[in-house]
C-alpha cells in the first residue's frame, strides 16, 4: 500500500499570541482529490506554507508522500507541483523562459509548447510577462506546476482571475492529473467548482478542522439538507458566506 500524499498530525502555527492553524489532523491518500476549504484567515495558506517548508510549525508532524518536508525538502519539492497563492513572476520574461527555468531546476525534459497549450497560452508564449492579465499570469503558474509530472498537486485558490473558461481549464486539468495518478490537495473560494471535483473535503475555521468527508456524507451530518450545495454546508459550519459558483464575466481571462 503506497504512503499517503499528505500525513498531518496535530499541526499548530502560533504567531505569538495568535494561533493560525490549531492541532490539525489529516491524511490525504495518493489516489485522491481533496478540497481543503475555509473563510480568508482560516489557516489554509499557512497550512500549505507548512507542507512545502516554507513556515515552519509550532509544534506537529508532517509526511509528504513519506518524506518530512524539512529533512527531505529537495526530494519533496522535485515531486510536488505547487500553485501557491502567491507567487513571483518576472515581467522581463517570457512564458517560455518561466518554464524552462522550472525545468532546468527539477532537472526534467518536457516541452514548454505543450504545457503552455494545456493551459491556453500556446498564442503568447514569447510574450513578456509583465504585458500578462491576472488571468493569464494564472494559467502560467499553473503550467510551472505540472513541470515534472509531480506526484501531488498543492493549489491554494487556483481558481483566482480566471473566466469560466480558465475555471473550467483548470478542472479538466486536476482530473487529467488525477487519472495520472497523481494526488490532488487545493484551497478555493469558488464553492460552486469543489463539488464537480474533489472526492472529499475538510473544512478550517478559525485554525481547526471542523468537518470533513464526502459531500454526499457532510450532507448527512449537518442540518442543511440532501441536496444541499457545499456552499450551503459551508456556511452552515462556519456560519459565514462562500462565494458565487462561477467567476464573474468581469474577471481577466
Amino acid at each position: 500500500m503506497s504512503d499517503p500524499a499528505i500525513l498531518i498530525e496535530g499541526l499548530t502555527k502560533q504567531y505569538g499570541s495568535t494561533t493560525a492553524v490549531d492541532d490539525l489532523t489529516l491524511t490525504v491518500a495518493s489516489d485522491e482529490i481533496y478540497g481543503f476549504l475555509g473563510p480568508n484567515g482560516a489557516g489554509k495558506s499557512t497550512t500549505i506554507g507548512m507542507l512545502m517548508d516554507y513556515i515552519r510549525p509550532t509544534t506537529g508532524s508532517i509526511s509528504v508522500l513519506g518524506q518530512d518536508p524539512q529533512r527531505d525538502v529537495i526530494d519533496v519539492h522535485s515531486r510536488v507541483g505547487i500553485l501557491p497563492d502567491r507567487y513571483s513572476l518576472y515581467d522581463r520574461l517570457s512564458a517560455r523562459q518561466h518554464l524552462e527555468l522550472v525545468i532546468d531546476t527539477k532537472r526534467v525534459s518536457e516541452s514548454p509548447a505543450a504545457l503552455l497549450d494545456r493551459v491556453g497560452l500556446n498564442d503568447v508564449d514569447g510574450q513578456s510577462v509583465g504585458t500578462f492579465s491576472q488571468g493569464m499570469e494564472q494559467r502560467l503558474a499553473l503550467a510551472m506546476a505540472l513541470v515534472g509530472d509531480p506526484d501531488l498537486l498543492v493549489l491554494d485558490e487556483p481558481f483566482t482571475g480566471l473566466d469560466p473558461h480558465g475555471v473550467r481549464t483548470v478542472r479538466e486539468i486536476v482530473h487529467e492529473e488525477n487519472d495520472r495518478g497523481a494526488a490532488v490537495f487545493f484551497s478555493s473560494h469558488v464553492l460552486g467548482q469543489v463539488e464537480l471535483v474533489c472526492d472529499r473535503i475538510g473544512i478550517l475555521h478559525e485554525g481547526r478542522r471542523v468537518v470533513e468527508g464526502t459531500i454526499d456524507s457532510l450532507r448527512a451530518e449537518t442540518p442543511v439538507g440532501s441536496d444541499a450545495t457545499v456552499e450551503e454546508i459551508f456556511v452552515a459550519v462556519t456560519g459565514g458566506s462562500g462565494q458565487s459558483d462561477e467567476p464573474s464575466s468581469e474577471t481577466t481571462q
